[in-house]
């Protein structure tokens, strides 16, 4: 008896892990169609690419990931649409546009709700976190995990930019995003909604500045088009690792631990990857000629946004709550 529960408890703990798989080989191979919207060393394709490296190793090659990336599939928002038809089986999206699938998402794009990497991992990664994943089932989604966009700073080709009064009429491209739009409207910019990428129309001068963390606009090589760069650290952007929820609920339940397992590791991995690369992108950046205003009037961009809860975006009560719940959270030492 000690035995079969030295087993039992083995079996168990290895499932855990994700360190096991089905001794017997499944009944058919499993495809899964992943899709980001970014390129090549960009974070979503990073988590992207470690997660389809662990499930196809730890399978034995029985679950496959076709990758699609470099907005092959559209914009985040058509990505997510094809997600909720189930077209795609997974995406990896900014939090940003899914608020119009999802509103309560936009708690945690409030701005400078976090102060550090270590409170946004303690707030996502708890009970706050899991809540926002597991509610995402009422639209379609089953939320895996929270992988890393990172701290969004400002960038622009016309001015420096110190303070929020410098913001005045720049007009800026921000996410398909509720939430965006009115944020930067209350900081004075005149925000313009698209989907990425935006090259093409920073460099024809169609809009002045966009708003992402530090990689992106490294990645991207944006400093060959846009001169200014303002670490305002406005807004922590997660990203949010999903699933279409009946294609997932209909896998065998090893492979939905697998699956949900597998993407945890992929993202833990790339939020630390993507930490330790931060100042090697910022010296790119000033190597290139991007003039960088590292240390800008903050006190001025948060009063701005001083009443931002008060907003229509968050008055349903449901969204109100959570809302208040998350500050509460985020202010917790």
């Amino acid at each position: 008896m000690r035995g079969f529960f030295s087993k039992m408890l083995f079996l168990i703990l290895a499932g855990i892990c994700g360190l096991i798989f089905p001794q017997n080989s499944l009944a058919d191979p499993v495809e899964i169609k992943l899709a980001v919207v970014t390129k090549s060393g960009s974070a979503q394709n990073i988590a992207a690419e470690k997660f389809k490296e662990l499930i196809e190793a730890r399978s034995n090659n029985e679950i496959q990931v076709t990758l699609y990336h470099s907005g092959s599939l559209g914009t985040e928002t058509e990505i997510l649409q094809q997600l909720q038809l189930g077209s795609l089986h997974m995406a990896i999206i900014t939090a940003g546009p899914l608020d119009s699938f999802y509103p309560e998402i936009r708690v945690l794009s409030y701005p400078f709700l976090f102060s550090s990497h270590a409170r946004a991992d303690a707030v996502l990664d708890g009970s706050v976190g899991r809540k926002i994943l597991d509610g995402l089932a009422r639209v379609g989604f089953k939320g895996l995990h929270f992988s890393e966009n990172g701290f969004r700073h400002l960038t622009n080709s016309r001015r420096p930019v110190h303070s929020a009064a410098d913001v005045a009429g720049l007009k800026i491209r921000v996410m398909e995003s509720a939430l965006d739009i009115e944020l930067w409207r209350t900081l004075g910019a005149n925000p313009t909604p698209m989907g990425w990428p935006i090259y093409a129309e920073l460099q024809q001068g169609a809009i002045d500045a966009q708003e992402n963390p530090i990689s992106i606009a490294a990645v991207y090589k944006l400093a060959e088009v846009q001169k200014y760069l303002t670490l305002t650290g406005h807004i922590y952007s997660p990203h949010v690792d999903l699933a279409n929820l009946a294609w997932f609920e209909g896998l065998a339940p090893a492979v939905q631990e697998l699956t949900h397992s597998c993407m945890a590791e992929a993202a833990v991995y790339q939020r630390a990857f993507s930490r330790a690369k931060e100042a090697e992108f910022l010296a790119e950046l000033k190597a290139a000629g991007m003039q960088v205003d590292e240390h800008p009037d903050l006190n001025s961009f948060r009063a701005r946004v001083a009443n931002f809860a008060d907003l229509p975006l968050f008055s349903a009560p449901e969204v109100n709550a959570l809302l208040q719940e998350t500050l509460a959270a985020a202010r917790e030492q």
